[in-house]
């Protein structure tokens, strides 16, 4: 078996008028969020995993990525446990966001995600899980406004 990497990235795809893509994860009622995704041994950089994990999981190939640098350490919560090696307990994940010109459809990954909504910023806080990402959310008018 191959091991999640422990390093991963958070996408945050949103509009000029900041309305936000959340995600539903199959099978996990209320688990609600943005683009993630481990990197994987073919990505040769971090804005290569934010690219190909926005693209495989709603279809979008955005060129307008922009890294923060804005980097978050967690302990990886135990539903993914078992994707990583067992001496593996935390994750360190790196902060995108995506700009698109409007709200579009999304084509999602049938394994990952089950719905998607687009929304205002300050609901989709309210809709993630996820605190990182809910912290991203809060941060985006300032980064969006760069």
């Amino acid at each position: 078996m191959t091991f999640a990497l422990p390093e991963s990235v958070l996408v945050i795809v949103h509009t000029s008028d900041l309305q936000v893509l959340l995600l539903l994860r199959v099978g996990r009622r209320g688990w609600w969020q943005s683009v993630t995704g481990a990197r994987e041994a073919c990505d040769a950089t971090l804005r290569d995993t934010a690219h190909r994990e926005l693209l495989e999981e709603t279809g979008i190939d955005a060129g307008s990525l922009q890294a923060w640098h804005w980097v978050n350490r967690y302990t990886i919560w135990p539903a993914w446990r078992h994707r990583y090696a067992p001496d593996v307990t935390h994750n360190v994940e790196h902060t995108f966001s995506a700009l698109v010109p409007a709200r579009c459809a999304v084509r999602l990954s049938p394994a990952e995600h089950e719905r998607y909504v687009w929304m205002p910023w300050r609901d989709a806080i309210a809709r993630c899980l996820s605190p990182t990402n809910r912290e991203a959310l809060r941060l985006l008018p300032r980064r969006a406004a760069r």
